[in-house]
């Protein structure tokens, strides 16, 4: 499929004599065109991004986008601007099929495409433009068809992450039907899951990137999607309190994020259980998604009462995190590898040296912390959350990341020792806590830890 796209660019640049570069409509490079010349200028800025990044930032895509690309039903001009990276001119072809967009063509015109009739003034366009915008419906046509088969894959993986623990066989079996027809091959292929927090599906078609080397499949699941291993999914659901008005993992360990703030979950194909590089390029791709990271607003008003520094004790936003799961050969096993993955996300959005991409063998202490129920914080670290208190808190965690070690605390918080002496005293007054005393120690460690997930 990817060289039926080069070969597809490969005609336009040819007909049309310019370099040529196929994007899908995130902007993510699917295909370029040879540049030939010496002429720097012609690889501007915009373009070496596109290529090397493999795919434009979210700023050149609103540039871009401001011209209409996206409402366009046939080729338009787009002006040089060298303030923005753009030093040459482009021409862009809109890819539809059945009048849906799904990605673009870009043209670098160097100055000889200038008064090539694009027909979009009522006048029949230039034959070769005609020739091109008939090459970009077919390239249409082919990342149609991916999408389709891609989302019907997505739509058996959300069917199997969700299924509660006595359908997840005939849901496996589906999927490893579907995967077989795809890859003419599935027993024994090591896979793995990738979760990408928050994603934003406000978008309907949610479909992921196609040029994603090992990405078989991907959908949108609630941020707690249901993924307890199989024996433990029914007592748990059981045992969880009813109409408790967000949607959670199933079972007892479970931290629920709002329906609100969904997540994706996408299915990558590893080389062996232990080779996660895969997964690693797939996670840092899609993080690059305008849809990575990007709350709607009903679920940021969905947050009220969190700790943080916004109106009403909002949190301030926080970007967007991956987390990847322990390979497994077993499909059945795969609501279980979600619930690692998920929680592997959490924990890189709530620790920064984590992030952005972590994986489940690697959070150390956040794989015990990230199981812990969501309920309200210990009534004695309670007051200590409170926003009016941020920086008392951060002082508290800090003092204990570094082993209660005053001299290192205060040089990681770049304040004088008297000063942090001050602040836990305030702590231990707040909280009724002893410092100096291991247990309660750890379970300021752990509130303060848990608070940020």
């Amino acid at each position: 499929m990817r060289g039926d796209y080069q070969q597809l660019v490969d005609e336009i640049s040819a007909a049309l004599g310019a370099p040529a570069t196929l994007e899908d409509r995130d902007f993510g490079l699917i295909a370029f065109g040879a540049h030939e010349g010496d002429d720097d200028e012609v690889m501007d800025p915009v373009r070496t991004r596109s290529i090397l990044q493999r795919r434009s930032s979210a700023a050149v895509r609103a540039w871009f986008e401001a011209f209409g690309i996206a409402r366009a039903r046939t080729a338009l001009r787009i002006p040089p601007d060298p303030a923005a990276g753009v030093f040459k001119g482009r021409i862009c072809l809109p890819v539809r099929h059945r009048g849906i967009v799904h990605g673009y063509v870009w043209l670098l015109d160097d100055g000889h495409l200038t008064d090539l009739e694009l027909g979009s003034r009522g006048a029949p366009p230039d034959p070769r433009i005609a020739q091109a915008m008939e090459t970009a419906a077919r390239i249409g046509a082919l990342l149609a068809d991916e999408a389709r088969a891609g989302s019907e894959l997505g739509d058996l993986l959300r069917e199997l992450l969700a299924a509660p623990s006595a359908g997840r066989p005939a849901a496996a079996a589906a999927l490893s039907d579907a995967l077989r027809d795809s890859l003419r091959s599935t027993p024994g292929i090591w896979l793995t899951l990738v979760a990408v927090l928050p994603w934003d599906t406000s978008d309907t078609d949610v479909a992921p990137l196609p040029s994603l080397p090992g990405l078989l499949a991907a959908c949108a699941l609630p941020a707690g999607g249901p993924a307890l291993p199989a024996g433990r999914a029914d007592e748990a659901d059981a045992a969880a309190p009813p109409g408790n008005g967000t949607t959670g993992r199933a079972g007892a360990g479970a931290r629920p994020q709002p329906a609100a703030a969904p997540a994706l979950a996408a299915l990558v194909r590893l080389r062996s259980g232990g080779a996660l590089a895969p997964a690693h390029a797939v996670a840092e791709h899609l993080l690059r998604s305008p849809r990575a990271g990007a709350v709607p607003a009903e679920g940021r008003a969905a947050r009220g009462g969190a700790r943080g520094g916004g109106p009403a004790g909002h949190p301030p936003p926080r970007p967007g995190a991956a987390g990847i799961g322990a390979g497994t050969q077993e499909l059945t096993d795969l609501p279980a590898t979600w619930r690692e993955a998920l929680d592997a996300a959490r924990a890189a959005r709530a620790e920064p040296r984590l992030g952005p991409v972590t994986q489940w063998d690697a959070l150390g202490p956040y794989r015990m912390l990230t199981a812990l129920p969501d309920t309200a914080p210990d009534p004695a670290v309670g007051p200590l959350l409170a926003p009016a208190h941020a920086e008392l808190a951060r002082t508290a965690e800090v003092f204990l990341d570094c082993a209660g070690q005053a001299g290192r605390t205060a040089q990681a918080l770049g304040i004088h020792r008297q000063t942090l002496y001050y602040r836990l005293g305030r702590v231990e007054k707040l909280t009724g806590l002893d410092l100096d005393d291991g247990e309660h120690r750890l379970l300021l460690h752990m509130a303060l830890k848990a608070a940020r997930l």
